[in-house]
């Protein structure tokens, strides 16, 4: 089983990029963030197409998050149980082939003590409490997503530089860790140890020629999951393509 996650910066403007990725590596599960449409504006018919049924819970212009997957997905959950009406559409669960699988865009916080990096550090709490309430960690679940947190210095390219600053602040790593201390691990450290392997990098200053990115793309696992784990890496190659999204795909596969 191969699952993916993939912030695209819009499904609408990426969309060529998806197919086209879809059919070269064949997940099973693509977990997209940043869809940035509405259910009615997704593109359904492209998708079903080339074999995939999309899950999807998206709004105009932002946020938005689907499950793309080989087989119809079931038990569909939006957003968390918390959630108020109007809530950004951040959250989507579903079970594919037995796997509990939580697409998470988790929010960016803008700055280190303004008031959206409060509601992020919330958000994560609430999260943290969604899986408290609702899974048992020695069930198969998996978490992935766009956490926008590099968990360690290992994970930034500078971390001088980034040292207390958005997504790399001691707050979020704290908040991070709490949702990963419910039962998860991070699959891409069980394949790869060393730093300098990122999924995010700046538009601006030649920054993913210069690899001056960040790894805040993720795909943590539970226990049952751990034992099946056969690698996790980065796809960096759609990063190279003509008007590519900021971010690269992280592919987990199991046996």
């Amino acid at each position: 089983m191969k699952i993916a996650t993939w912030n695209v910066n819009s499904i609408i403007a990426r969309l060529p990029h998806v197919i086209r990725w879809l059919e070269a590596v064949q997940p099973d599960v693509l977990c997209v963030q940043e869809t940035k449409c509405t259910d009615d504006k997704f593109p359904f018919e492209e998708f079903s197409r080339i074999g995939y049924c999309p899950s999807v819970f998206g709004q105009q212009s932002y946020n938005g998050v689907a499950i793309i997957a080989r087989q119809e997905c079931a038990d569909g959950q939006r957003g968390n149980y918390e959630d108020q009406e109007g809530a950004h559409a951040r959250l989507l669960a579903a079970t594919v082939d037995g796997v509990r699988i939580v697409n998470v865009y988790i929010p960016n916080g803008q700055a280190v003590g303004s008031e959206k990096f409060e509601f992020k550090l919330d958000w994560m709490k609430r999260l943290r409490d969604f899986f408290d309430s609702n899974y048992r960690s020695d069930g198969p679940v998996v978490l992935c997503g766009d956490f926008n947190v590099a968990p360690e210095d290992r994970d930034v390219h500078n971390p001088r530089l980034w040292q207390e600053r958005i997504m790399c602040s001691q707050a979020e790593r704290t908040a991070l860790d709490s949702i990963k201390r419910w039962g998860f691990t991070d699959s891409f450290r069980l394949h790869h140890e060393d730093g300098g392997q990122f999924s995010w990098w700046d538009y601006r200053a030649g920054a993913f020629r210069r690899n001056l990115g960040l790894r805040i793309d993720h795909v943590w696992i539970t226990r049952p999951l751990v034992a099946r784990s056969g690698n996790t890496w980065i796809d960096i190659e759609p990063r190279t393509w003509e008007r590519p999204s900021d971010h690269a795909p992280v592919v987990a596969e199991f046996d």
